[in-house]
């Protein structure tokens, strides 16, 4: 089993910055891709960045730009950096990582609890 935190979510003002970081913890585990999502109000969860274990990024259109998708492997975390931030940007964001459990002899992904961005004017 690995477990997922999220954290550095809270309330900016429009134009500001924030910094989201994703930890994952136990044992016997690879990361391989990791992601950041965002499920805004009445919305679906949508991916917004994603890294790959060789660091290839993805990024959806809207934030292209304006966010910062890295990881460091050593502390089995993923950050993103979000800059110039507007309202739509509001929403619980979510971390999503896809492991290789040695255990359990196959890939899995595992999700964060959510950390709450909201952008005001």
């Amino acid at each position: 089993q690995v477990q997922v935190v999220e954290s550095g979510g809270g309330l900016v003002q429009a134009g500001g910055s924030l910094r989201l970081s994703c930890v994952a913890s136990g044992r016997n585990f690879r990361l391989t891709d990791m992601s950041w999502y965002r499920q805004g109000p009445d919305q679906d969860r949508k991916e917004v960045a994603r890294i790959g274990l060789r660091g290839q990024v993805i990024y959806e259109d809207s934030v292209e730009g304006r966010f910062t998708i890295s990881r460091d492997d050593a502390k089995n975390a993923a950050y993103l950096q979000m800059n110039s931030l507007n309202a739509e940007d509001t929403g619980t964001y979510y971390c999503k990582i896809h492991v290789w459990e040695s255990d359990a002899g196959r890939y899995n992904d595992y999700w964060g609890q959510g950390t709450q961005v909201t952008v005001f004017s």
